[in-house]
This record gives C-alpha cells, sequence and structure tokens, in this order.
C-alpha cells in the first residue's frame, strides 16, 4: 500500500472541491445554454487537469502506481460516458430548460462524489479486512455485464424509477419550473419544483452507477487514493462533456456492448487475484499495464465500429443499457 499522508489527502479534496465551487458558482450566478466552444474548452481542462495530478503522482509514487491512476481513470471515464447517456434521458423526459441544465449537473456530480466517496470508504475497509470480496466484486461486475449485454438495445425507465417515483409521491410538486429553483412558495404552501424531482433522478442514477464503478476501479488498484482521484477526476469532467458530446451519443451504437466486456474483463481480473491470495499463489494474475491496453483496445475498437455502423445505418441508434428489462417490455 502507498504511504499518503494526511496532507496530501487534504490538499487534494480541497482541490477537488475548489473545482466543483467554481462549477456551482458559475451555474448558480450565470445560468446560460452551454455552447460547443465553451464546453470544448472545459473538457479539455478537465483532461488536462487528471492528465497533470497522474504524471505527478506517477513521479512521486512511481510508475506502478501512476499507471494504476490512469488505468482506474480510464475505466471511470469510459463508464461515465454510459452516466451521459442516461443524463440525457433524464434531461429530455423532464424537459429541464437548456439554461438549468448546467446547474443539475454540476449537483448531480456532487452527489455522486459524495457516494462514491461513501463506497469507496466501504469497499477499501472490506477488501482490507476480507479478501473474499475480491471474490464477490469480480461476480457483481460478472453478473453486471452479462445483464447489460443482455439488455444493451434499451434504455432505463426514468418514470418508473422508485426513487422518483416516492418523490413525487411523498413531496408537493408544481406543474412547472420556477426559474432555477429547487424549492417555492405557492399559495403560501412550500412546494418542491420539477428540477429537485430531476436532482432526485440523478442521485438514483449516481447510486446505481456507483454501484459498478467502484468494484471496476478496485479492479485495477487496491489503494483507495487512486480509486478517489480517478473517479474524482472523471465526474468532474463529465459536466463539460455532456455538452460536448450530447448531439453524438447516438452514434456510440457499440458502447453498451463494449462497457460489458470492461466489466466482465475486471471482473474475471477480480477472481483471479482473489484466488492467487486464497487459493494458489500459482494462479496467474493479470498484470496492470495489460489490463490498462485491453480496456484501451476495448475502447478503440468499439468507438471505430460504432462510427462505421451509424456511418453506413443512419437509422441506428446508441442506448445506454439496462439492467433489466423495462416494465411495459416485460408485459
Amino acid at each position: 500500500m502507498l504511504d499518503i499522508s494526511v496532507l496530501t489527502w487534504v490538499v487534494t479534496i480541497g482541490f477537488v472541491l475548489a473545482l466543483l465551487a467554481v462549477d456551482l458558482v458559475l451555474a448558480a450566478v450565470r445560468p446560460h445554454r452551454v455552447g460547443f466552444a465553451e464546453a470544448t474548452a472545459w473538457s479539455v481542462f478537465y483532461i488536462l487537469v487528471a492528465v497533470g495530478f497522474g504524471v505527478w503522482f506517477a513521479l512521486k509514487y512511481g510508475g506502478e502506481a501512476g499507471t494504476e491512476y490512469f488505468a482506474g481513470y480510464i475505466v471511470e471515464k469510459s463508464l461515465s460516458v454510459d452516466n451521459l447517456f442516461v443524463f440525457v434521458i433524464i434531461m429530455t423526459t423532464f424537459a429541464v430548460p437548456e439554461k438549468h441544465q448546467h446547474k443539475v449537473l454540476t449537483f448531480g456530480i456532487v452527489l455522486a462524489l459524495v457516494m462514491r466517496g461513501a463506497f469507496i470508504a466501504v469497499g477499501a475497509t472490506l477488501l482490507s479486512l476480507f479478501t473474499f470480496m475480491f471474490l464477490i466484486f469480480g461476480l457483481v461486475l460478472i453478473f453486471t455485464a452479462v445483464q447489460l449485454f443482455r439488455h444493451r438495445d434499451e434504455d432505463p425507465d426514468v418514470e418508473n424509477n422508485v426513487v422518483v417515483r416516492v418523490a413525487r409521491r411523498v413531496l408537493p410538486t408544481t406543474e412547472h419550473y420556477v426559474d432555477g429553483r429547487l424549492v417555492t412558495k405557492v399559495d403560501g404552501r412550500r412546494m418542491v419544483t420539477p428540477l429537485f424531482v430531476v436532482l432526485v433522478a440523478i442521485g438514483g442514477v449516481d447510486l446505481l452507477f456507483a454501484l459498478d464503478s467502484i468494484p471496476a476501479v478496485f479492479g485495477v488498484t487496491e489503494e483507495p487514493y487512486v480509486v478517489f482521484t480517478a473517479n474524482a477526476f472523471a465526474l468532474l469532467g463529465l459536466r463539460a462533456l455532456f455538452f460536448l458530446v450530447k448531439g453524438l451519443l447516438d452514434r456510440l451504437v457499440y458502447l453498451s456492448s463494449g462497457l460489458a466486456l470492461i466489466l466482465a474483463f475486471i471482473g474475471v481480473k477480480l477472481i483471479l487475484h482473489w484466488a492467487h491470495v486464497d487459493i494458489d499463489p500459482a494462479v496467474p494474475e493479470i498484470p496492470t499495464p495489460v489490463s490498462l491496453g485491453v480496456i484501451i483496445g476495448i475502447l478503440v475498437v468499439v468507438t471505430v465500429a460504432s462510427l462505421i455502423k451509424s456511418g453506413r445505418d443512419p437509422e441506428a441508434k446508441a442506448h445506454p443499457g439496462s439492467l433489466r428489462a423495462r416494465d411495459d417490455d416485460a408485459d
């Protein structure tokens, strides 16, 4: 395990919070439609920040640690693109005005960071206490991969999400958006706005993605600090990436299949690691550089194949995939 000082943790978390604060201030003070040029600039900025951190981390803690960080970052970044599909569906389902989408995404990222931080702490503790958790995590990822591949051509049912249904049933909600407010008063009665329900929907989605992404990144590194930073920098760039590529997402027709392959591969890697530690040291493990190469290779093949497919068949449309069939499909 790496010797990460308390000061390093504090500075890193402070840096992440500072970047989040900038996003929150921009969203609250100047709500506006984010254009292509602005989204490109922010996307490049966050990628450079992530790469710059990775270079510093590799120089300070060694090439192996740096490779683990970049492998974890690429895994989380690729999974976050699937997040974007669901965000687009949520924005469309609830007809979120463009000028408020920036705020919704930023708050959604804050929720994701909080929940993933909690999962990282729990996951790291379990792995340090019980080595069989590598087997559990591996089986979870393989199950998720199978379900995602089975339902790769489906969209998640946002309207029937249990969290959204409960929020609408319990909380009095206005019919229309009220500027950028989450809560307002109507005839003296305090009510939430549809924007609040959208945040609830995104929070529920973030929770589901955290259940997959945290075991996935633990498959390439056991270092909680690396897991946290890989997640943080991947999520920080998600808001800008949404506005940059939301018009291109429909063309990534094989993305869900590719993500299923990546999750299955990492699941096998975790199971082999468990077998190597708990059963027999002769059981081979998959080195991190090999994992990094396989993940990048899958993403490249999936992207190229998707663009060729969508170019030949304009009717082909990408879907984020689902872990279960939609209720209307099951009937």
